[in-house]
């Protein structure tokens, strides 16, 4: 799927919420910073699992989203849902969720380590505290 016409991404990222974010990702297992082609992204093994950014959408006021990975029926559910979430064309698994005044930090905080644990290394999952998935 191709971005949306009159789609751009800009390098527009406040600090306060990139500080935010870095907090979050830094707590990863051999997670890293860097800037991307336009904001910031955080990476484990050159595999990027989240990244901060701007997106002009033509016609709508700029939005800052930070983009994450997910998979199964968990993607399934986001694709659906609507704001704040945005399927974003590039990738089968690429989502993101817009960041503002109502922003859960908490639940930002689960996007992006679950992001992280379908990009890193199992060795590395397996460092975290995560709860253990459900019995079915």
């Amino acid at each position: 799927m191709a971005k949306p016409s009159g789609r751009s991404y800009v390098d527009d990222v406040p600090e306060a919420a990139e500080a935010r974010v870095r907090a979050i990702a830094d707590a990863l297992p051999e997670a890293y910073e860097e800037r991307a082609w336009v904001g910031v992204r955080w990476r484990v093994r050159k595999q990027t699992f989240a990244q901060l950014l701007a997106i002009d959408d033509e016609g709508e006021p700029r939005k800052l989203v930070l983009t994450f990975r997910s998979e199964g029926e968990e993607l399934e559910v986001l694709k659906r849902t609507g704001h704040p979430f945005l399927f974003l064309g590039w990738g089968r698994d690429a989502m993101g969720v817009v960041i503002d005044d109502d922003t859960d930090w908490s639940e930002v905080a689960e996007l992006v380590t679950e992001s992280y644990c379908t990009r890193a290394p199992k060795k590395l999952v397996a460092q975290l505290d995560r709860p253990p998935d459900p019995v079915p």
